[in-house]
C-alpha cells in the first residue's frame, strides 16, 4: 500500500496510527528498525486481545453489508479476510510486550509526536488520515502531516478515501498548504487496492 522499496525497507522507519498490526513485529523480526506510535499502546496486551476480541465481528459484519465497496482479487473472500487479520494481530500480540520494553511500541498519537527532528528516514499513516476526515478536520490533517514532515525525511499517507469509498474533502486543501509550506507533495498509485479506488497515496518530502 506504500509502494516499499527495498531501499526504504532499511531507513528508520516510523508507523503512526499503527494500530494492532504486525508490519513492526515482522520488520523487527527482519532486522529493520521500525517504531510504531499510537495511544492504543497505552493499554497492557491482554486488554488489547480482549478488545480485538469484542470488535472482530462487529468488523467483519460491517464488511460483509459493504462488500461490493472491496475488490476480492488477492483476498478472496471474507473467511480468508478474518483469518488475515486475526493472523496479523496474533502476530502483534504476540511481539507486543517485548516491542514495548524495546520503546518499539510508543503511547503517542497525532499530531503530537514525542520524536526528535529528523529521527527517522520515512513516517507511514495507513487507514487513519483522510479515512476518518468525518471525524479529522483539515487543521487535523495538515498539523498531523506537519509533525510527520518534522521528525521524518519523507511522510506517506494512504489511503485518499474517506469512509464510504469518497475520495477525502480534504485532500486537495492538505496537498496545497502543505505544498505552502515549502514540502513537495505527489499524489502517487500503489499496487495495492482492496477498497475499491483506493489505490493512491500522498507523498510528502521536505524542500530543504
Amino acid at each position: 500500500m506504500f509502494a516499499l522499496s527495498s531501499g526504504d525497507l532499511h531507513g528508520r522507519i516510523l508507523g503512526c496510527a499503527d494500530g494492532p498490526a504486525s508490519f513492526n513485529a515482522e520488520a523487527t523480526a527482519a532486522g529493520l528498525s521500525v517504531i510504531s506510535c499510537d495511544p492504543l499502546y497505552s493499554f497492557s496486551g491482554n486488554a488489547i486481545r480482549q478488545r480485538i476480541s469484542e470488535t472482530c465481528d462487529i468488523i467483519i459484519d460491517q464488511i460483509r453489508r459493504n462488500q461490493d465497496e472491496f475488490v476480492w482479487t488477492s483476498i478472496r473472500s471474507i473467511e480468508e479476510l478474518r483469518q488475515l487479520r486475526m493472523a496479523s494481530m496474533e502476530r502483534f500480540l504476540a511481539d507486543y510486550e517485548t516491542g514495548k520494553q524495546e520503546r518499539r511500541y510508543v503511547d503517542a498519537e497525532l499530531p503530537h509526536l514525542p520524536f526528535a527532528d529528523r529521527a527517522f528516514d520515512l513516517a507511514l499513516c495507513s487507514h487513519f488520515l483522510f479515512l476518518y476526515s468525518g471525524q479529522l478536520s483539515e487543521d487535523v490533517h495538515v498539523a498531523a502531516i506537519r509533525d510527520m514532515a518534522r521528525v521524518a525525511t519523507e511522510v506517506r499517507v494512504f489511503p485518499l478515501l474517506a469512509l464510504g469509498r469518497e475520495r477525502s474533502l480534504h485532500v486537495d486543501a492538505v496537498q496545497r498548504r502543505l505544498q505552502a509550506d515549502g514540502c513537495l507533495v505527489n499524489i502517487e498509485k500503489v499496487p495495492y487496492e482492496f477498497q475499491r479506488g483506493g489505490n493512491e497515496m500522498m507523498r510528502i518530502r521536505r524542500c530543504l
